[in-house]
C-alpha cells in the first residue's frame, strides 16, 4: 500500500451490546479510528445484530446504556454498517427493530442516508475479505 492510501478497516461486531465490554469497547475503537481518517466500517453478525436493535433499555440494572452513541458514527464518516440478514432472521429481528441510523450525503445535497445496509452471509464473507484490516468484537 502506498504512502497516503487509506486502508480500509472493517470492525466486526459479534457479541450482544450487554453482558461484556467487547461492544462498547469496540464502538469506541471505531470512533478513534474514523478521526483518523481510515476507510472505517462496521459489521454486525451473530449476537452482535442485538448492539443495533431500537429501544434498549438498560434501566433496573447497573448498565450503561450506550447505544445512542451509535448516531454519531455519521459525523464520523462511518456511514456503512453492515447487518448479516440470516444473524438478523435466526434472532427473530428484521430491519423494521433497528435503529435508525442515517448520514447526510454532502455529495447529493446533504440527502439523508441510511447507514445500514442489510447484506447476506455470503455478501458478507465477500465484505470481509475485502478489507485491509478485520477488527473482531
Amino acid at each position: 500500500m502506498g504512502a497516503g492510501t487509506r486502508k480500509k478497516l472493517m470492525y466486526l461486531n459479534r457479541r450482544a451490546p450487554y453482558g461484556t465490554i467487547y461492544a462498547v469497547e469496540g464502538l469506541e475503537v471505531v470512533l478513534i479510528g474514523a478521526a483518523f481518517e481510515q476507510d472505517v466500517c462496521m459489521a454486525f453478525v451473530g449476537d452482535g445484530v442485538y448492539q443495533l436493535k431500537a429501544g434498549q433499555d438498560t434501566t433496573g440494572s447497573d448498565i450503561k446504556n450506550f447505544s445512542a452513541a451509535y448516531r454519531a458514527l455519521g459525523d464520523y464518516d462511518v456511514t456503512r454498517l453492515y447487518v448479516e440478514r440470516e444473524s438478523m432472521e435466526e434472532r427473530g429481528l428484521r430491519v423494521d427493530d433497528l435503529m435508525p441510523l442515517t448520514w447526510e450525503d454532502e455529495d447529493d445535497d446533504w440527502a439523508e442516508k441510511s447507514s445500514i445496509q442489510v447484506v447476506e452471509r455470503a455478501e458478507m464473507a465477500r465484505l470481509i475479505d475485502e478489507q485491509d484490516v478485520v477488527f473482531n468484537f
